[in-house]
């Protein structure tokens, strides 16, 4: 079945999905269950303010079937940005059907046309094959960094 995908920037009437997903995300990915409380909180904050975050989302059929943030990283080697697309996410229904591929295209083109923008990064789980694979056939490659972290947010006990 073909679908019809469209790729816009994400509004607060969108909250609650992309809270839904990221907590999704949270528990496929790494086994994690958010905070409901803090991740609204976040989410909102971050619709809200677009120097931290940008995020979009992808439609099918007018339902939003995907979400990611795009987050920024200086770089004085290259004297511009690095947009970094965090918490991507698609619903199950709806992978291996061109969905994801939209948001990165839509997300490249913006990116390219953005005259500080040097580049587009994330990061996936080591164990992650498949997205690994949709990636490499995006034309992405592995940056030959790992990922070291300190967290102390809290946001990984779900109060309910």
């Amino acid at each position: 079945m073909n679908i019809s995908i469209s790729v816009r920037d994400a509004s607060l009437s969108d909250l609650d999905t992309i809270v839904d997903f990221n907590r999704r995300l949270a528990g496929e990915s790494e086994g994690k269950s958010l905070d409901r409380r803090i991740l609204t909180e976040g989410v909102q904050r971050g619709l809200e303010t677009p120097e931290l975050c940008r995020y979009f989302v992808a439609e099918a059929n007018g339902r939003v079937v995907a979400t990611t943030m795009l987050t920024y990283e200086f770089t004085d080697w290259r004297c511009g940005v690095l947009w970094w697309l965090q918490s991507v996410f698609v619903d199950p229904d709806y992978r291996r059907r061109g969905v994801f591929r939209a948001m990165y295209r839509h997300i490249e083109t913006l990116a390219r046309s953005t005259q500080r923008v040097r580049g587009l990064r994330l990061y996936v789980k080591h164990d992650n094959t498949k997205a690994q694979g949709t990636y490499a056939a995006l034309g992405m490659i592995p940056s030959g960094y790992d990922v070291y972290e300190c967290d102390w947010s809290g946001a990984v006990a779900d109060a309910e």
